[in-house]
């Protein structure tokens, strides 16, 4: 057996793009469209890891709603500086939710409301500022 893709459900590609790739750092690896079915699929994967995809699937004209995605639980990514990766992410306007305070474990949202926890490489780093006293916010 070999593992392929995990699937979300996303309402605005553009939105999603740019948190997946410009915020987390994914790259597009594939894409399909389906006139006749009415939706767009999209395969992300992170560099180290070109193997393991996260499929984006926008459906054109669904109204259904996809509630707050805490069914799903979350998908998981290693990141060699959590601060400086938290740091690109609120300086591209995302919420921390669960910020790095033990230099170790962040939770991050996405514009469709799916959990990110992104996990330091090689253990922790030492707790700094602003993240050590930073309080949570929201859920994740």
């Amino acid at each position: 057996m070999k593992y392929l893709h995990s699937m979300v459900r996303v309402r605005d590609v553009d939105a999603s793009l740019r948190f997946f790739c410009d915020g987390l750092g994914l790259q597009e690896t594939r894409r399909m469209e389906s006139a006749a079915g009415k939706f767009t699929l999209i395969y992300l994967a992170a560099p180290a890891s070109p193997e393991a995809e996260v499929e984006l699937t926008y459906n054109w004209d669904s109204d259904e709603d996809y509630g707050s995605a805490r069914n799903f639980g979350h998908l998981a990514f290693e990141v060699d500086d959590i601060y400086r990766t938290c740091r690109h992410l609120q300086d591209l306007g995302y919420t921390i939710n669960r910020p790095p305070r033990d230099g170790h474990m962040a939770f991050v949202r996405s514009p469709d409301l799916i959990s990110i926890e992104l996990l330091q490489r090689d253990g922790r780093l030492p707790p700094q500022e602003p993240w050590a006293s930073m309080p949570n916010t929201g859920v994740w």
